[in-house]
């Protein structure tokens, strides 16, 4: 198949449209998981132990998590076989009316073990849009970014996700600064209600933009698979493992924002103000150093910037904890500039890193299967966290620890990966790949792909 170029048009469209849905889906998870550290114990779990209490609420934030696998198959098979386009719009609108309806939620003062009960169904609905957000998100703007630009255009997305935090913190310091009568019956609704306004934007960007031609041709041709999930674990299953073990890195965002939230809070004593306002001053650098490093990506390759990123964090993770106990301030703002030095670098080249290990045939599925199977330990390593720290044996040091074994693991997993930066769109996932085919010539027997080792 001889390639075929989106215009320039229709490649900045799919910039921005994984852009904004990116910003959407991180602003309800930052909402999200701001409430639970700090409201949703009190709003929904009343009648427990205040450690318990919080216990109950951050786990609520992992059960999108475990509905996530589920949704990155449905949506992955849809989006293989429909188009990115179509399985975008859904899942942007069931993000929205989720969001929405969580708002709208009654507590458990008024309808007792419902109020819990609905919460856990929306964070559901929830989990199952996540799950083919960012996998159909960065497939789509592959598909249409410029051949050398790749790292760059993808990146996009993750800019959107930083973005997406620095709303819906700057959202939750007022509100948490609300005195607790008015922060407990309607100050926290505020945020999940509003963010209709967000969703209404991205669905009429993401209307206008048309799906890749590689995948159109593709569809026209034939040339798609029936069960994509079966594809995978026939012909991809090693590139499935490593992004699985690369997709550890989500654990950062969720100790940092869910737990370290909780802890520094709840058990260190920092007000909650000053703690969002970190999150603020970070989110903002990570949007500007994220473009900045895919740039680097593109010049110089994905694993180098992923692998270097993911080892600065596992050592950081240390210091920004020690930070977080000396109830320091200044401390811990150094710390977390420091942190996200690491954590953007590699943040900044998932997209490219992950949707270039698979075909186009089965790439929405791919990514999307790979990275949520992934990300299912991170749902719930807040709660693991909080656990942890409330069985009084060492405090935030064991946290840290799984947190940086975590990043080993994930610049490991890259390190064995193929470096695709001059592989060209089409060849991607394929043995044909003239990069591959010329360092591996004496391996032609072999079924090797773009990558897989």
């Amino acid at each position: 198949m001889s390639p075929t170029i989106s215009t320039p048009d229709a490649s900045r469209r799919a910039a921005l449209a994984s852009f904004l849905g990116s910003a959407v889906e991180y602003y309800d998870f930052m909402i999200y998981g701001t409430a639970s550290a700090l409201v949703f114990s009190t709003v929904f779990f009343p009648d427990v132990d205040p450690v318990l209490g919080t216990l109950s609420s951050v786990a609520t934030f992992g059960v999108g998590y475990v509905a996530r696998p589920v949704g990155s198959i449905i949506l992955g098979h849809f989006g293989d076989r429909v188009g990115r386009q179509k399985m975008l719009m859904f899942t942007i609108v069931l993000m929205g009316v989720a969001t929405f309806l969580i708002g709208c939620l009654p507590g458990y003062d008024r309808i007792g073990a419902l109020a819990p009960a609905a919460l856990v169904l929306l964070r559901i609905c929830q989990g199952l849009s996540a799950a083919g957000e960012q996998a159909g998100a960065n497939a789509m703007t592959l598909e249409h970014a410029p051949e050398k630009k790749r790292a760059l255009y993808t990146s996009w997305a993750m800019a959107g996700t930083q973005t997406g935090i620095l709303l819906g913190t700057l959202m939750f310091i007022p509100i948490a600064a609300l005195p607790d009568d008015a922060l407990y019956s309607w100050g926290w609704r505020v945020p999940f209600l509003l963010s209709a306004a967000l969703v209404l934007v991205t669905v009429w960007i993401r209307r206008n933009v048309p799906e890749p031609e590689i995948f159109t041709a593709s569809k026209e041709s034939g040339d798609i698979a029936r069960f994509p999930v079966v594809s995978l674990v026939k012909n991809h299953w090693a590139s499935m493992i490593r992004v699985m073990l690369c997709s550890l890195l989500a654990v950062i965002g969720t100790v940092m924002q869910v737990f370290g939230l909780a802890y520094a809070t709840k058990t260190v004593g920092i007000p909650a103000g000053d703690m969002l306002t970190v999150t603020v001053v970070t989110s903002v650098v990570s949007v500007v150093t994220i473009p900045l490093w895919a740039t680097v990506a593109d010049r110089i390759g994905r694993k180098p910037v992923f692998v270097g990123g993911m080892l600065v964090a596992a050592v950081m993770i240390f210091g920004y904890f020690y930070a977080l106990s000396t109830a320091n301030i200044w401390f811990v703002f150094a710390a977390a500039l420091l942190m996200n030095v690491g954590a953007s670098g590699a943040g900044a080249l998932q997209p490219a890193l992950y949707t270039e290990m698979f075909e186009a045939k089965v790439r929405f599925s791919g990514v999307a299967v790979s990275t949520q199977f992934g990300v299912l330990l991170a749902g719930f390593a807040p709660a693991i966290g909080y656990a942890i720290l409330g069985s009084g044996q060492w405090g935030w040091i064991p946290v840290a620890i799984f947190t940086a074994i975590c990043c080993l693991v994930s610049a490991a997993s890259a390190a064995t990966a193929r470096e695709t930066k001059s592989v060209a769109l089409h060849d991607l996932g394929s043995a044909q790949s003239p990069v591959l085919r010329e360092a591996h010539a004496p391996l032609d027997h072999v079924n090797v792909t773009a990558g897989e080792r």
